[in-house]
């Protein structure tokens, strides 16, 4: 991963900072990012696949970025995934990839761009933490799925330094309002040496 965007992505806090900064790595982010073994698209994918037994059902793929995550969601056997991320740049990447039937641009702290229970599942590959979605998205996520609905997502180790990151899960699992199905540490950015874990929590 070029070092230079690695550097600013994981500096930057302000939203409009974090638009520009993945529209200008749009083009490279792919081969910098795979360079690095980028290995939680698969391991979040194939967790989804083990919970989720009818892979016609609708997904929404938020913060997709150019399609990594959505890829291996449909490796691992989804048909109907749709996308939205902030920055138009990396979604010109993605739809040159036959992966999403859907394709939106979305606005930093707008509401969802879809009805609760829409989709049977959200992923959220790599988006919450430092340098993309603050940890309110996490609530935002939750109020966008109904009873069943499943919420895929990971928290990398710089994610994770924030207290608050698994503040967020607790203040939904302690209580009843969702069950915790998997939760499992693994490589992330092996080519840096990172981890993250991976997490599908499902709605009561």
């Amino acid at each position: 991963m070029t070092q230079h965007f690695f550097d600013k992505a994981y500096a930057a806090r302000d939203t409009n900072v974090i638009r520009s900064l993945y529209d200008e790595w749009a083009s490279s982010y792919d081969e910098d990012i795979k360079a690095q073994g980028y290995a939680t698209p698969d391991r979040a994918a194939a967790t989804l696949a083990e919970f989720l037994d009818d892979k016609e059902q609708p997904i929404f793929d938020i913060g997709c970025g150019t399609g990594l995550s959505g890829a291996a969601l449909k490796q691992a056997g989804f048909t109907t995934i749709d996308g939205g991320d902030v920055s138009a740049a990396m979604l010109e990447q993605a739809r040159k990839k036959d992966i999403y039937r859907n394709l939106l641009e979305l606005e930093v702290d707008a509401p969802l761009p879809f009805a609760a229970g829409a989709y049977a599942a959200i992923s959220a590959i790599g988006v919450i933490g430092p340098g993309a979605a603050p940890i309110s998205l996490f609530d935002t996520l939750m109020h966008g799925l109904e009873k069943g609905g499943k919420l895929l997502f990971s928290l990398n180790e710089k994610a994770l330094e924030d207290r608050g990151a698994l503040g967020m899960i607790h203040e939904w699992t302690d209580c009843g309002a969702a069950i915790l199905l998997f939760a499992e540490e693994g490589p992330h950015l092996p080519g840096i040496d990172m981890k993250s874990t991976v997490y599908l929590i499902e709605k009561n």
